[in-house]
């Protein structure tokens, strides 16, 4: 398997020309199934085999878990700041800094996996009461430049999507289970 096949195992984000609410609902499913999927991906897997890199130089499983919601609570206050504000900035963080701190290196899986559903759960109850309308609505990157509501929707369904990618593929490679 190449490198780049490791890294983007669902290929690189390519966001979607036009969002409608068909669209709009494949990516809350993505959302709403992703923590019963990372949860059943990493269930049963040992300490050895969560400290286990998904490509060489790559996070290990443990901080692919924690970094899920890592990410994804960052998305949601931004996807909140974009309702509330106008064209709000937002403040990036450091991904790689975040992931090596201690907690997302030892910490028990346990407790991301609890945040990552309780997260969801709240992000899709918001986002199935929104108007069609609510997903024009923007925000300011300070890298990426502006990006509309439902841009970010489709950013973090494949987000999710291509990290429990990284995940069950390293499994299926071990040997660990059936690759997904």
């Amino acid at each position: 398997m190449e490198a780049a096949d490791l890294s983007y195992p669902l290929g690189p984000f390519v966001a979607p020309a036009h969002s409608d609410a068909a669209s709009r609902a494949l990516h809350v499913t993505d959302l709403a199934v992703l923590p019963e999927a990372v949860c059943a991906a990493v269930e049963g897997l040992g300490d050895a085999q969560l400290d286990t890199p998904y490509r060489p130089g790559g996070w290990t499983i443990r901080q692919v878990v924690h970094h899920l919601p890592d990410s994804h609570l960052n998305a949601y206050v931004r996807f909140r700041l974009a309702l509330t504000e106008d064209v709000p900035v937002i403040r990036p963080y450091d991904e790689q800094a975040w992931a090596r701190l201690p907690d997302a290196s030892l910490a028990p899986v346990s407790l991301s996996l609890a945040l990552l559903a309780s997260l969801h759960a709240r992000w899709v109850d918001a986002i199935t009461r929104l108007p069609d309308a609510a997903f024009a609505r923007t925000f300011t990157h300070p890298e990426l430049g502006r990006m509309s509501l439902d841009q970010q929707l489709a950013l973090y369904a494949w987000h999710g999507r291509h990290h429990l990618a990284h995940i069950t593929r390293l499994t299926g490679r071990m040997g660990w289970r059936r690759s997904g």
